[in-house]
């Protein structure tokens, strides 16, 4: 005699697994929690993964060597950097004029703000901040590059420029407005005067 058949309770399909499970051999991706862009209720959240493949900025801040306020004002350098990198080009007096070519493109107001914005950083960091800051947050160096570039190949120097860089990123955070703290220094400890002797 044949059993009979069990009703299966009814099981809800998962929803679509967006994740992609496919990388390229040399891949560099860590797991970030953006906002969903097919979200039904605002603040949903979902992990993406984000290529630090070549971001050193991305990877410290992926590996929890730096905090939100650095790595944001990191982003605001990037983003002002781009910004005003975009202005007029120059005009290459050797090529031939043509008709309906592009003419010069006028400089805007939010690109001469990120060259001021730029110049104050640059003021703030100083000298080898600015050109540590540059060869990270631009070029995209790592810290034994940006020692590779300087001729110091150790790791005591490695730590010099992450140290430095870190430092860097704070005084950006500083000039950016997402850090209010003030970061003592050593020159900006009030030096107590001495007691004059009596004679």
């Amino acid at each position: 005699m044949a059993r009979p058949r069990r009703s299966k309770p009814h099981r809800m399909p998962k929803t679509h697994d967006r994740r992609a499970h496919d990388l390229p051999r040399n891949a560099d991706v860590v797991p970030v929690e953006i906002d969903d862009p097919l979200a039904l209720e605002p603040g949903e959240k979902i992990v993406a993964l984000r290529s630090v493949r070549n971001d050193p900025l991305g990877r410290l801040h992926a590996h929890k060597q730096l905090d939100d306020a650095q790595y944001r004002a990191g982003r605001a350098f990037q983003n002002d950097w781009e910004r005003a990198e975009r202005g007029p080009q120059a005009v290459d007096p050797s090529r031939e004029h043509v008709d309906g070519a592009r003419g010069r493109e006028p400089v805007t107001e939010g690109q001469r703000q990120a060259v001021l914005r730029l110049n104050r950083a640059e003021r703030e960091l100083g000298a080898d901040g600015a050109a540590i800051t540059h060869d990270v947050l631009v070029h995209g160096l790592t810290m034994e590059q940006v020692g590779h570039k300087r001729g110091l190949a150790s790791q005591r120097w490695n730590d010099y420029f992450a140290r430095r860089f870190k430092e860097c990123l704070d005084r950006l955070a500083l000039v950016y407005g997402l850090s209010t703290d003030r970061i003592p220094r050593k020159y900006d400890q009030p030096v107590r005067a001495s007691r004059p002797t009596q004679t």
